[in-house]
């Protein structure tokens, strides 16, 4: 991550910065979410964040808690790559995740939208290039998505999957894959790359298990 000269180095990631509550939207850093912005004060939040770092904290929102306005306290910094405006007063953007962080608390500010303090502490391998020689169970990820894919009537080009790093792929597919929020969030939560992958696996071992079960093919 760091080797990409925009990106700010991880000693000087902000204190603060703004946060966009979204269901169903995580990035996992290296992974790009593309967004549509038309509210009018995340259409603020956008353009303020790029005169400054051009980061914005996504968090998904917290249903379980019974306040509306509650999220969860892990998210991930991402990184306002492009944009463009619409003539109907939208703005298109790309982030690319930058970072996961802690939120330690809410801050008041003028502006519509939220700002938290972070705590980038608990997350600075999201800057490390994972060591693929770690013995990441690529075969068996493989052949659960293959068996996950085929159920849930996806289609993919195999020969660019079976070719992207498994801690690479393990964070797109915590974004891309339909996990529910809480399922999601769990992933976004781990810290170490090996542990997402290991996460991963369960939600599909338990996944594809679960569908087995249920067209009677585990006794």
């Amino acid at each position: 991550m760091a080797s990409n000269p925009f990106t700010l180095p991880f000693e000087r990631l902000p204190s603060s910065l703004p946060i966009f509550p979204l269901p169903d939207a995580i990035v996992m850093p290296r992974c790009q979410l593309p967004l549509n912005i038309f509210e009018q004060r995340y259409l603020d939040m956008v353009l303020d964040a790029l005169g400054s770092e051009r980061l914005i904290g996504m968090v998904q929102p917290d249903s379980s808690s019974g306040n509306e306005d509650a999220v969860y306290r892990t998210g991930t910094a991402g990184r306002i790559v492009s944009f463009n405006e619409t003539s109907d007063g939208r703005l298109l953007i790309v982030l690319t995740g930058v970072c996961r962080f802690d939120i330690v608390e809410e801050i008041p500010t003028e502006r519509a939208y939220r700002r938290v303090l972070a705590d980038w502490t608990r997350f600075q391998r999201d800057y490390e290039t994972p060591n693929e020689s770690v013995g990441y169970d690529r075969l068996r990820l493989m052949a659960l998505l293959r068996e996950y894919f085929q159920r849930k009537g996806f289609e993919t080009n195999w020969t660019n999957l079976e070719q992207v790093p498994v801690p690479l792929l393990a964070n797109v597919l915590a974004g891309q894959l339909p996990f529910n929020p809480p399922e999601r969030q769990a992933l976004v939560e781990t810290a170490a790359p090996e542990d997402i992958v290991a996460k991963l696996i369960n939600l599909l071992e338990f996944d594809v298990v679960g569908a087995m079960v249920g067209d009677g093919r585990q006794h």
